[in-house]
C-alpha cells in the first residue's frame, strides 16, 4: 500500500459515524448489510449515511453492490488488510517478539485476488 492511500484510509476512519460504520460491516464480513440495516442499526438518517458512505468508498474501505432494489455495503477486507500491514511491516524492527503479533485473531479469512 502506499502512504498516500493509507492516509486517505486513515483520514476516512478518523470521524466517529464513519468508524462505526466500518466497524459495523466489518462485523458483518464480505457479504455486508443493506443500507436500510446500517440505518436502523446506527440510528443515522439517510442523507447523513450516504454522505459517510461516500466517503469510506472513496477511500477504498467499502464496496457496494446492487441485489434488486437493495443496496449491499461491505467491507473491503483485501484493503483493509493492506492498511494494517502498511500500519504494522516495521514493527520491531524484524525481531521475532510476541509484542508484535496481533492480539486477537479473527474469522474473515482474506479473498483471493
Amino acid at each position: 500500500m502506499k502512504e498516500k492511500d493509507a492516509i486517505t484510509a486513515l483520514a476516512a476512519l478518523a470521524q466517529p459515524t464513519r468508524l462505526s460504520i466500518f466497524r459495523l460491516l466489518v462485523t458483518a464480513g464480505p457479504e455486508g448489510l443493506t443500507v436500510g440495516v446500517i440505518q436502523e442499526k446506527l440510528e443515522l438518517a439517510g442523507a447523513t449515511l450516504s454522505f459517510h458512505l461516500k466517503e469510506l468508498t472513496h477511500a477504498g474501505l467499502v464496496t457496494s453492490r446492487q441485489e434488486g432494489r437493495f443496496v449491499y455495503y461491505a467491507p473491503d477486507i483485501k484493503h483493509m488488510n493492506k492498511l494494517v500491514g502498511f500500519l504494522t511491516e516495521n514493527c520491531c524492527q524484524g525481531v521475532d517478539s510476541a509484542a508484535c503479533a496481533p492480539q486477537k485473531k479473527g474469522k474473515c479469512k482474506p479473498v483471493p485476488a
